[in-house]
Formats: structure tokens, sequence, C-alpha cells
């Protein structure tokens, strides 16, 4: 399958050549007259620095209308106590940095309580889509490329499988990774308690337990353990889980329509889910059209130095896209990129 590639030049004007990309890339052909049409973004946690600039997103909005369609924009809540967890505090990030041309609307409603559960395949039987979008009659799910710690990288396929699902959802994924703490080590310092936003671990006889079902398997405990008594096991089923969801989600749509734009700028060293995302890990690469996400992503993992990510995160990058691929996600793992200049 074709991708369309726009690559990152300041020295031309991007917003009139993403318009080109669009045009020629198809972009806006799932929007039909009168569509309810999501644009399902990450807004950035709020002194996150380096989310998608909005003019990108402001055009997006445009061209939706311009197509017929009713564009709003839309994200899930954060399953952990970031400033996202909750319909109010989310839609007044998306304010803060800057998303104001469309309504924004939650997608999984004030406290994650709207969902619809789907059917999927691979490592999930089923996930909880959040309700906006699978209400939705068409989607322009638009991505920010970037490191991440769990799964490599996030792009096309984590903006679905993650970002499409409710927190329910979200914690269906993270549990296929599995945590385990070695008491020989523990000496019951707490540090993984204190590092743990919601407190899971307990100190019992001196020794850190963790057997909540509420735990997430994020990095954190492990992270702070002076020890290294605590580590996650399996962390490659988090990319498998997120291709399972991702079919989930596109499986609420009516065939050929969801469309892809992923930009490649400010590839930091950590999700946008952060205030802090760390360093910028490679140069500025582009912007990438597509209506699959697995090609769009293995565009993206083409002409970026992606072992620098594989190689911090002890995970394989192209897992998620391989595994999307063979569970019938359409697209190709080694795609036709077409540069538009």
């Amino acid at each position: 399958m074709t991708v369309h590639f726009v690559p990152w030049n300041a020295s031309r004007n991007l917003l009139e050549e993403t318009n080109r990309l669009y045009d020629q890339a198809g972009t806006f052909d799932c929007v039909e007259k009168d569509n309810l049409v999501a644009i399902k973004l990450h807004v950035g946690e709020l002194g996150n620095p380096y989310y998608i600039q909005p003019v990108f997103v402001h055009n997006i909005i445009r061209r939706v209308r311009e197509a017929g369609g009713k564009p709003f924009l839309t994200d899930s809540n954060t399953y952990y106590h970031a400033n996202r967890n909750n319909g109010y505090d989310h839609t007044m990030n998306a304010l803060m940095n800057g998303y104001n041309l469309a309504p924004f609307i939650v997608a999984d409603g004030l406290r994650g309580e709207s969902f619809r559960k789907v059917k999927t395949k691979g490592i999930l039987r089923d996930i909880e889509v959040s309700g906006a979008i699978a209400e939705a009659d068409a989607m322009i799910a638009v991505t920010h490329c970037k490191g991440h710690e769990l799964s490599g990288f996030g792009g096309a396929i984590k903006n679905l499988g993650m970002g499409c699902t409710s927190r329910a959802g979200k914690l269906r994924q993270h549990r296929t990774v599995e945590l385990e703490i070695d008491e020989s080590k523990c000496t019951g310092c707490g540090k993984c308690k204190e590092a743990c936003e919601m407190g899971i671990p307990d100190i019992i006889g001196k020794k850190a337990k963790n057997t909540s079902p509420l735990c997430m398997r994020c990095p954190f405990c492990s992270n702070a353990c002076p020890r290294k008594a605590i580590k996650l096991l399996h962390q490659d089923n988090i990319c498998r889980a997120l291709a399972s969801a991702a079919f989930g989600v596109l499986s609420t749509f009516k065939k050929g329509k969801v469309s892809f734009v992923s930009f490649a700028k400010d590839i930091t060293q950590y999700c946008d889910c952060r205030p802090n995302p760390g360093e910028i890990m490679m140069k500025d690469i582009g912007i990438f059209a597509s209506d699959s996400s697995v090609s769009v992503d293995a565009a993206f993992l083409a002409m970026a130095n992606y072992k620098v990510f594989n190689k911090a995160y002890h995970v394989d990058c192209m897992l998620q896209v391989e595994e999307a691929k063979a569970l019938g996600i359409k697209g190709d793992i080694e795609p036709q990129i077409i540069n538009i200049i």
C-alpha cells in the first residue's frame, strides 16, 4: 500500500505542503456530508512542549468541514491520575494547549464510563472502545510519533489501541504485561510505594507485595527500586495488545471511513502523556498520510532510526506493526512511500 509523505523542511510553507499531501493521499475521502467526524489526537499533557502544533490540527478541522463533515476533537481519559484523568480537566488541558476551533468531546465520558465493548482478535478477546469513537461516522487519526518505554514507540496503532479505548480498555491492555517481585532482593524500603501514584505495593513483613488488580504495570515502581527487585515480564505483550485493541477499534467503522496522518516531528524519548517527555531522540522526519495504520507506522519506522528505541526499551518497535498485519488490519510492512515534493 501507498503512504504519502512530506519532509519536514521549515524553509517551505508546511501548511500548504500538508494540503497537497492530503489531496494526493485522499485523506478526506472518508468524509461524507453530515458525517460526525472524530479527529483523534493526543492533546499533550499540560507542560509538555512537544505535542502536535494546533495550526496543523486546525487545518484538518477546516478540511473536514469543507468536505461536508462535522468535526470534533477527541481523546480518551487516562487510566493513571494525570491532568487528563477526567472529562473536565482533559477538556481544559486541550484548550490550554490551543485546540479550540472545534468542540473537544472526551471520548469515554466524564469519568471513563462511556464505552462499547467489542470482540477482537489476538491476545485480547474483547476491548472497551470509547463511546464517542464507536459512535462516530468517520475518523481522522492524527498521531505524533515518539518513543514509549513499554511499547518502544507510539504511532498510529497505539493511537488507536490505547488512545481510542476507555480506562477499562487501557487497563486490560497493560495487564497483559506481568510484574514480579524478587523477595530475596527486597528490603521493604517502600520506595516502590512512594513512586506509585496509586500507592499500590503494600509493605508486609518488610517485603513489597503487589496483588492489586488495579496495577497497570507501568515501570515506575521497578525504576524506583534501589535493589532492582521489581521487574516487568513479557513486556512485548503490550505491543500485541495494542494491535489487538486497534483491530477492535477499527471494527466499529465501516470500510474506508478512517484516515491516518502522522507527524514525525520532535521525536521525543517518552510519550506525550508526560509533562516531561525527555530528550529529542532523532532529527525531524516529516508528515505521513495513509488510509492504513499498519502502512503509516511501517513508513515511519522505515525512515527513523528506531533501533535507538529498541535498545532503550528492550522491545522491538516493529512487533506491534507485524502483529496488526497478522491480525488482518490492512496495510504493508514495507509500504511504498511517495514523497510529494
